[in-house]
């Protein structure tokens, strides 16, 4: 269990995909700001860098298994966390397949089917399950792309990312109709284009350029009920 100060409740924030990249330095930039952090990881007993955050901070990070596309190990870590309750809820966890410039025609049924449920499907499924973990004035996000905005597709590209990001921007706005009577803060991030395994080598932006401004956006959306569309300076993203 995480510790707290005996003079005040720390907040906490529970993090899916949080092993590298944009979900291990969103949960170090927390861990700054003096959150606790619930993170996970796929199974496979491989060291991640949450585990070298764990060490750096001592008491104040839990690593959980979970990959987001199993529905037992989703039902298993909702036993888990049984009786737990989160400031935040934010579900980083994506992919994007092989062959970003095939068009959708070229896209295999298989890497359509992997993305969708990747990236659209299984992190609804996740929000569904434990959102009932989140405080009734918390918030839930999720880490979108601008790539999901139809307003702004004006170059194609990336076709099949495109389109699962897209479909999960519209799953979320679909939860946040049958939340319109909750106090809870929700937010779709897009991070910016990132140097990291999955936004390649190309990005326009490092980590550092990205992260920390996200971790602003999501910490200033608290307390401000709804449904938004954010880039990481906090602009609104066109749907």
């Amino acid at each position: 269990m995480l510790s707290a100060s005996s003079s005040k409740i720390v907040p906490t924030i529970l993090i899916i995909g949080a092993s590298r990249g944009l979900g291990h330095a969103t949960a170090a930039e927390f861990l700054k700001k003096g959150w606790n952090v619930v993170g996970t990881v796929r199974e496979g007993g491989t060291r991640t860098l949450l585990h070298n955050l764990a060490d750096e901070f001592k008491g104040r990070v839990e690593i959980e298994i979970l990959d987001i596309c199993k529905p037992d190990q989703l039902a298993a870590l909702h036993g888990r966390l049984s009786g737990r309750m989160f400031d935040i809820l934010f579900v980083n966890a994506g992919t994007t397949n092989r062959d970003p410039t095939q068009t959708i025609g070229e896209v295999s049924t298989e890497e359509f089917v992997h993305l969708m449920i990747t990236n659209a499907l299984s992190p609804m499924r996740v929000i569904e399950s434990l959102e009932h973990y989140v405080s009734t004035t918390g918030l839930i996000g999720v880490m979108s792309s601008g790539q999901g905005s139809i307003g702004n597709n004006e170059t194609g590209e990336r076709e099949l990312y495109r389109g699962s990001k897209a479909a999960l921007n519209m799953f979320m706005r679909s939860f946040a109709a049958r939340q319109s009577d909750t106090a809870r803060a929700l937010v779709l991030m897009a991070p910016g284009w990132v140097r990291t395994a999955l936004g390649g080598p190309d990005g326009r932006l490092s980590i550092e350029e990205s992260v920390p401004n996200l971790v602003n956006v999501l910490l200033s959306k608290r307390g401000k009920p709804g449904l938004q569309y954010l880039d990481y300076l906090g602009r609104t993203v066109p749907w």
